[in-house]
């Protein structure tokens, strides 16, 4: 009797908890997530379709992580960088110096996974019609010739505003910095091969697709990878949601690594000069299913 009565006792004091349990799995979420995509639109600075310049040339990379340091919906094409509802805002430290990006906090993702899930009541409901996303960190393979034969190897690229770096590894390389870096530093290993490298983009030289440039400008002095995208259709937060909303962003990496070439024959040749001038992703579509 007595083992019944503590048995019924505990089933009791476990009901709060299991009711918890349910109640949180059910409250409807936002959810961001990225993909990667070679036939999207080449766009530069002011979201217009381009091309490759003469002198450069360029690959579309095989991307295998990327992240960001920060999240805006806006409701139009007036709205400002910072007045829009920020959903996201990675962390920052001074380690380094100056302020900057905290690579060792940073999410990293790949496609397809979820980079952030918020619940949709923290969300301010509105109709936005614009999505900003600061990136920050992409991962990507890239081919290169060396001595008249090609290999594929691995690509770390900082493009946020400034980065501070502990350590990272790409393959068996390890890469210490213990430092700020600016944006447009890269670090590269070949894949299966005992050789790495690191270098800097020129400074203001990262693409940074903004359609909406000429009524929400973003300040290029601050040196930020804000791309900013259309939704095809508004996404409208009204506050009652009962299902997760799900919000991809697409990247358009069409030919988004871009040299300048010493050899005019189309290929990535670091051992004869030929130096990385653009790493930024070359335009944002964001899509949402409810």
């Amino acid at each position: 009797m007595k083992k019944l009565v503590v048995l019924l006792i505990f089933i009791i004091a476990a009901i709060p908890f299991f009711s918890c349990e349910n109640e949180d799995a059910s409250e409807p979420m936002l959810i961001v997530k990225f993909q990667f995509d070679e036939n999207q639109a080449r766009l530069n600075n002011l979201g217009q379709p381009t091309t490759v310049p003469a002198g450069n040339a360029a690959q579309s990379p095989i991307f295998n992580a990327i992240s960001a340091h920060y999240i805006e919906m806006a409701p139009n094409a007036n709205t400002q960088l910072g007045d829009g509802e920020i959903i996201y805002h990675a962390p920052e430290t001074t380690l380094g110096g100056s302020n900057a990006i905290d690579f060792s906090q940073a999410k990293v993702v790949s496609a397809g996974e979820t980079f952030l899930k918020i619940p949709l009541k923290d969300v301010l409901a509105g109709n936005y019609e614009w999505l900003r996303v600061s990136l920050s960190y992409q991962n990507y393979e890239i081919s290169i010739r060396h001595q008249n034969l090609d290999y594929s190897g691995t690509l770390a690229s900082f493009v946020g505003f400034n980065t501070y770096i502990n350590s990272f590894t790409i393959g068996n390389n390890i890469f210490d910095i213990d430092g700020n870096r600016a944006q447009g530093y890269w670090a590269f290993g070949l894949n299966n091969q005992p050789y790495s490298s690191s270098g800097q983009a020129p400074a203001g030289s990262t693409t940074v697709p903004n359609p909406i440039e000429a009524t929400s400008a973003i300040p290029r002095n601050l040196n930020s990878c804000v791309v900013t995208g259309k939704f095809t259709n508004n996404l409208v937060i009204t506050g009652n949601e009962t299902n997760d909303v799900i919000v991809t962003l697409s990247l358009s990496v069409n030919h988004s690594f871009e040299w300048h070439e010493v050899a005019s024959d189309g290929k990535y040749e670091p051992s004869i000069g030929e130096n990385v001038v653009d790493m930024g992703l070359r335009g944002l579509i964001p899509s949402y299913v409810k």
